[in-house]
């Protein structure tokens, strides 16, 4: 113990002298042997102060104070330490003054206790943040034992709450703005629910509440006390709205308790008066504390609440009287408010007070009052929704102001847009009678529902229910009446009207509005009471009764439209029942019996416009639809009305929309069914309009349709929908069957014109050219009527010359075309100088009549209908000369026919018609620039004037339509004509990737081809281009026939199936019934004819051929007509031949070898005269060797071979001539012929054949083996067609059937031939002749079916032997069907039934 106090004493004496070091280390040797010592500690403590040891201080003197926590010096020695640290010890530095102040109060030194603290609060407001000056402050507060001792030392405690109040709201806005900026940042964060979180999570842990209590409390100033029970009431309102749910009543009784006490003061805070005053959810508004409300008004004057409170309070409205006015009011006293200030008022006091509901209650009412129906809906609506919010923000139902703004609104849906908004309506004054079953304004809408509805038995009764419970309302009573009177009862509803009428006085301006509908019905019940026509004229009758209603109320519209009635069914004044209408539905929209009146009105003077107006106006109204359920019936007037105009402005599908709402609600209105067809057809939906006719003229439902005049139009609408939809015969008949009623009826004379004009185009497109023809001769007929009815009808006029077109192309009918009326229709129309002057295309009527001689059309007496088309065309110029639409399209058209005219014409005049055409088309220009088509047109025929223009032309229609097929087409054309073929490519690929249907495209694509030598892509273009092409176009059928041909006269050409021919030559036939005159493709199709076999036609088509080349060459001597003469000649000489007329063959082969001597002046070039003169020696011939004349025919072969150059055919040909003779010199002859020949051409089947069969008939086994082994060779090559096989077949089959064994090696030989072509049926037939076996027979059979099924490349004949070769009946019966003539057939069929 000596030791620790020694060194106690030591370790002080060191700390005094400065020597910290010595200080620590003999306090630490005390604290060794005694380590509780606190002298020790305060020495150490001390000493790590002194040496710059803060946190070794602060730890040596923290264990001080536990060894004695009442010794002051301890404590004393932490808080130097913790001052000395500044910011980082500010809380342990609180609790040490804290403690050490504690202690001088418990010793009863308030000086120091005093220092203590004064010196902590200088320490905190330097150092610390908001939270410890917080701590701070709460220390100094009642409660406290340090604010008990220096009680009157210390700052008064309201000072101390306000301080600790700001503190705390400063650092509240800062944590929920931090708050807020963290949370904002996550994914699917709101910043509406997050600031809603952060508030609800800060207020709930703060105590500012109480704060203000306190301040309230303490506080002596009643300024400071006011403004925190503001803040208390706000802070208490802004925990109300982020609370939890289970926990707003009790906030929001807590909020109405400080509010109500802040109203009973009359404290000025408007959030504690809007309170009481939302709140208020009263019943009846005159249940209000009108004290309250005046209170409101002038305290918040401009408050949008005030606003509305002032001007609901000096209204009518108002169940509060007038306040008496106070002497010293009356002098300051301002005028009353007008209606028009209080309206103003109220809307913008609304505006401004659009969350509260109380006002949105006022406000409803008061539009109500005022009958501002809509005002009131929409008020009401935003009242709702308003109160919706109120409702849940409080807490409360505030069901009876919500009771009161559904019964407004509903009161209101009842009128406005009547009766769209009923079934609404109805449902609201249901909700609230569920409630309140006695509730007058929902008894009252609900009667006015039913008495909408129809229904007036329950609205009576409804009626009488609200009448019961307040027995003065005149209102219900009227209404109540007005039921009875609509039910039937006219009588009571008469007799209660008059006993409320007097109640309703002319000077109260209340009740202006009810009188005049008091007086209204009166006159209403009289009227119907009593029909006659007498009474109702009886101007002290009804007719009074609606004039002083119309004089009481000068704005009552029902008062108008009974007058309107009057005037116009019993007065006879037109005039003024038009006026009556007019006011009445200008006054009101519901008045829908004068709005049909106006708008037949109007629609009868063609004013589409008003009615228009007037149908949007009825159907916007909502009283052109009933409600669902309801007894009323729709209107279907106004759509019905609509779709009229909406068809007359074109909008076709706004139209159809109208018509099928009108049917919709009178499914029985024929007219509504009619307009509906002719929208159809006029927006180009023809099978819709079809059926739409045909059901208004026989319903098939068994509905009954309401036929109102006449029922022609619609049959007529629907042959015109039969022409569109290309049902010519249908459309012809109906409107045949109308004219029969209406024989002189202009339009349908017309649509019978166009009908007739399609159907012949289109019977041309398909081929029908004799229906064509009768088609535009029927034009012609219709045509003579309408001259009669108006002979200047502009589309009279257009379709003759457009049945004068569609005849130039199909000319073999001109003729008899031309001897219809056409002449007289043109010679009966008036002469138009001026257009002959400005075209100048030189055409007139004797262009036509004296076609014969005039020197320009000697020889194209095909052209008289096209001239005929262009004065027609003329004629409608001149018929539209007011209309320039029409006259564009008339120039257009006439610019085509002499287009059509310069085609058809020789040289000399197509010049003059194809600069008319331009004339033409640049006037259609003119006159409509921005038509695609007028630039395609002068396009076309400026292709060969100036290219440049017609390029600019086609570019320009492009511009304006870029999906024209036809123009991309003509422009490829003239790049074509150009020889600019990679931009012809582009164009032609341009238009069939536009339209892949136009065949014109692929003939482009066709002709380049040509160019390009390629004829096989050639012949695949025109053959696609003549199966996706109508019948009308001829140069498909040219091109395709020309390439078809081509590819059938080629040498390489292996022949194919005879039927490949068909349609070349049915194209030509076509061709021939278009284009007569075109002699070439005429010469073609007898080409063609003698391919196929039909020699007896062939022989016609050349014999005219002959004739006409002979009157050519006759007229004009030219070389070409005789070149022509020549070849036909050449030609029938082969068909004559093939017919067996052996003379005429001769003649003609021998005329067309004496035409074609010589050289020089045979119109022909060198190859083709010496193949002309090879087909004429052979022919020549082959007739004479018919003809028994054997020298001159072997003289003609001997001419031929020198004229192909000892071709094998040829000497074939005379080896047989020769042969055929039988003569030693001629046999011989013959032989070396066929020899040379074989060693000229030594592949040559028909040769090496002939050579084998003479050898095999002569029997020179020797010769016949050489060519057996020849032939046997040359079976295998691949350049051998199916004829040469057969032949080759058939020689070796002969050849071995002649040998040794005979059965045996033609066996062998048929198989060999079956092993090499197992697909050719010859073989297998050759092979089942041979073997007499069934199943061989069965697979000849197949193969033969095979090749026709493949390829088509088989004879009937051989076909037929097949079958029969089968030996069964059912073959053999085959076989006749396929080949009658065949005798193999019969035969095996009457084995098989023997």
């Amino acid at each position: 113990m000596s030791n620790n106090k020694a060194a106690l004493k030591a370790a002080k004496s060191a700390l005094d002298a400065g020597n910290h070091d010595e200080t620590i280390l003999q306090a630490q040797i005390v604290l060794q042997s005694d380590a509780e010592n606190y002298n020790a500690r305060l020495l150490l403590g001390r000493a790590y102060e002194k040496s710059g040891k803060p946190e070794d201080a602060i730890g040596t003197y923290r264990a001080a104070t536990k060894s004695k926590p009442d010794d002051v010096q301890a404590w004393l020695g932490l808080c130097s330490v913790l001052e000395t640290q500044g910011e980082k010890s500010v809380d342990d530095y609180i609790d040490a003054a804290v403690h050490v102040a504690e202690l001088h109060a418990a010793a009863e030194d308030a000086h120091r206790c005093q220092t203590v603290i004064d010196k902590l609060t200088s320490f905190v407001r330097l150092h610390g943040n908001t939270s410890q000056q917080r701590r701070l402050l709460q220390i100094t507060l009642p409660g406290n034992t340090i604010y008990d001792f220096l009680e009157g030392r210390l700052p008064h405690p309201s000072y101390t709450y306000v301080r600790l109040a700001e503190l705390t709201e400063d650092d509240e806005a800062r944590r929920i703005s931090s708050e807020i900026n963290v949370r904002r940042t996550r994914l699917g964060a709101k910043i509406g629910q997050v600031t809603t979180e952060v508030k609800r999570e800060v207020l709930s842990q703060s105590d500012l509440e109480e704060i203000y209590k306190n301040v309230i409390n303490w506080s002596n100033d009643d300024q400071v006390r006011r403004e925190y029970e503001e803040k208390l009431l706000q802070r208490v309102y802004d925990a109300l709205l982020v609370v939890p749910v289970e926990e707003r009543p009790a906030k929001r009784d807590q909020a109405l308790d400080l509010a109500e006490g802040m109203v009973i003061i009359n404290h000025p805070f408007q959030l504690a008066w809007d309170l009481v005053l939302e709140t208020r959810d009263l019943e009846n508004l005159q249940d209000l504390d009108v004290n309250i409300l005046r209170e409101y008004c002038v305290l918040f004057a401009e408050s949008g609440l005030a606003r509305v409170l002032d001007a609901w309070l000096t209204s009518e409205l108002s169940p509060f009287p007038a306040p008496k006015p106070s002497e010293d009011d009356k002098e300051t006293r301002a005028e009353p408010m007008s209606a028009e200030d209080r309206l103003i008022a109220i809307s913008e006091g609304l505006a401004k007070a659009e969350e509260s509901p109380f006002a949105h209650r006022l406000v409803s009412d008061y539009f109500l009052h005022l009958e501002e129906h809509q005002s009131t809906v929409e008020t009401a609506r935003a009242g709702l929704q308003v109160l919706e919010v109120e409702a849940e923000t409080l807490s409360m139902t505030l069901q009876n102001t919500k009771d009161a703004l559904s019964a407004a609104l509903g009161t209101a849906l009842v009128h406005y847009q009547s009766p769209r908004n009923h079934a609404e309506a109805r449902r609201r004054f249901e909700n609230i009678l569920s409630r309140k079953s006695q509730l007058t304004p929902a008894l009252v809408g609900l009667g006015l529902i039913f008495e909408e509805r129809g229904e007036y038995e329950d609205a009576i009764r409804s009626l009488q229910g609200a009448l019961a419970q307040d027995t003065s309302n005149v209102q219900v009573g009227v209404e109540l009446a007005w039921c009875k009177a609509l039910n039937g009862d006219y009588d009571s509803a008469k007799e209660e009207l008059e006993v409320y009428l007097p109640e309703l006085q002319p000077s109260d301006p209340r009740a202006r509005d009810l009188r005049a509908q008091c007086l209204y019905r009166i006159g209403v019940c009289m009227w119907e009471l009593d029909a006659s026509k007498t009474a109702r004229k009886d101007r002290q009758g009804a007719y009074a009764f609606f004039l002083s209603a119309i004089k009481t109320n000068v704005n009552f519209a029902p008062a108008y439209t009974s007058l309107g009635h009057y005037y116009e069914s019993y007065a006879r004044d037109k005039k003024r029942a038009r006026q009556c209408f007019q006011k009445a539905f200008e006054l009101s929209p519901n008045e829908t019996d004068a709005a049909e009146r106006l708008a037949r009105s109007f629609a009868d003077q063609g004013d589409w416009d008003i009615v228009e107006v007037i149908s949007q106006r009825v159907i916007a109204s909502g009283r052109a639809r009933p409600p669902p359920g309801s007894k009323r019936k729709g209107l279907s007037w106004p759509y019905s009305a609509l779709g009229v105009v909406q068809m007359n402005r074109q909008d076709y599908q706004q139209a159809i929309v109208s018509f099928l709402a009108a049917l919709r609600i009178s499914p029985d209105d024929y007219q509504s069914y009619v307009g509906l067809g002719e929208s159809y057809h006029n927006s180009g939906r023809y099978n819709s309009a079809s059926r739409t006719f045909n059901y208004a003229l026989s319903p098939h439902d068994g509905q009954e349709l309401r036929v109102t005049g006449e029922s022609w139009f619609a049959r007529y609408m629907l042959a015109n929908v039969h022409r569109e939809l290309g049902e010519f015969d249908e459309a012809i008949e109906g409107l045949l069957a109308v004219l029969r009623e209406r024989p002189s009826e202009f339009g349908v004379l017309l649509s019978l014109l166009q009908t007739f004009v399609e159907r012949a185009w289109h019977c041309v497109e398909t081929g029908l050219f004799g229906q064509a023809m009768q088609s535009c001769t029927q034009v012609i007929d219709t045509a003579t009527k309408v001259a009669e009815v108006r002979p200047d009808a502009f589309n009279m006029w257009k379709a003759i010359g457009d049945a004068c077109s569609t005849m130039s192309w199909v000319q073999s009918g001109s003729d008899d075309f031309m001897r219809t009326g056409v002449l007289t229709l043109l010679s009966g129309a008036a002469a138009d100088n001026s257009l002959l002057d400005a075209i100048e295309d030189g055409v007139r009527l004797a262009s036509i009549t004296d076609t014969a001689t005039n020197g320009h059309y000697t020889h194209h007496v095909l052209i008289r209908p096209v001239l005929a088309g262009i004065l027609a065309y003329k004629q409608a110029i001149r018929a539209c000369s007011n209309d320039s639409h029409a006259q564009a399209v008339a120039w257009y058209n006439l610019g085509w026919a002499e287009h059509r005219a310069s085609v058809m014409s020789d040289v000399k005049s197509s010049k003059r018609f194809i600069k008319a055409a331009v004339r033409c088309f640049k006037r259609a220009i003119e006159l409509e620039a921005g038509n695609a088509e007028f630039w395609n047109a002068l396009g076309v025929v400026t292709t060969t004037l100036n290219p440049q223009v017609a390029q600019h032309s086609f570019v320009r229609s492009l511009h304006l339509n870029e999906l024209n097929a036809r123009v991309w087409t003509n422009l490829g054309v003239l790049y074509l004509l150009r020889k600019d073929f990679d931009l012809a490519h582009k164009a032609f690929g341009r238009a069939q990737s536009t339209d892949p249907d136009y065949a014109h495209a692929w003939v482009g694509e066709g002709l380049l081809a040509l160019v390009s030598g390629d004829l096989a892509v050639a012949l695949n273009m025109f053959t696609h281009a003549s199966e996706i092409s109508d019948s009308a176009s001829l140069i498909i059928k040219r091109q395709y026939a020309l390439a078809s041909f081509n590819q059938f006269s080629a040498p390489s050409h292996t022949p194919d199936n005879i039927t490949a021919l068909i349609r070349p030559l049915f194209a030509l036939d076509q061709l021939h019934s278009q284009a007569p005159g075109d002699l070439p493709y005429r010469h073609l199709a007898a080409l063609f004819l003698e391919r196929v076999g039909n020699y007896a036609d062939a022989v016609t088509v050349l014999g005219e051929l002959c004739d006409a080349a002979e009157a050519d060459y006759e007229a004009t001597e030219s070389d070409a007509a005789l070149a022509r003469y020549a070849l036909a000649k050449a030609d029938i000489a082969r068909c004559q031949l093939a017919v067996q007329d052996f003379t005429g063959a001769a003649e003609s082969a021998q005329t067309a070898l004496d035409l074609t001597s010589d050289p020089a002046n045979s119109g022909l070039d060198v190859e083709g005269r010496r193949k002309l003169r090879l087909s004429a020696h052979l022919t020549a011939g082959l007739a004479l060797h018919h003809l028994g004349q054997g020298a001159e025919s072997v003289t003609m072969f001997r001419d031929a071979l020198v004229e192909s150059d000892k071709d094998s055919d040829v000497v074939s040909v005379l080896v047989q001539v020769l042969w055929a003779r039988r003569g030693q010199r001629e046999e011989t002859a013959a032989r070396e012929q066929l020899v040379e020949s074989i060693e000229k051409c030594p592949e040559h089947v028909g040769s090496i054949t002939l050579l084998a069969t003479i050898a095999a008939l002569e029997k020179d086994d020797e010769t016949a083996a050489a060519a057996q082994d020849d032939l046997v060779a040359l079976r295998t090559s691949d350049k051998l067609d199916q004829s040469d096989i057969r032949r080759i077949e058939t020689v070796l089959s002969a050849l071995s059937a002649l040998g040794t064994d005979n059965d045996d090696t033609a066996q062998a030989a048929a198989q060999v031939a079956i092993a090499l072509n197992p697909d050719h049926a010859h073989a297998w037939t050759e092979l089942a002749e041979i073997t007499g076996d069934t199943h061989t027979a069965e697979m000849a059979l197949r193969t033969a079916q095979k090749a026709v099924s493949e390829d088509g490349n088989h004879d009937g004949g051989a076909l037929a032997k097949e079958s029969a070769g089968v030996g069964t009946a059912s073959h053999a019966q085959r076989a006749i069907a396929l080949a009658p003539w065949e005798r193999t057939g019969w035969e095996t069929l009457a084995h098989a039934l023997s």
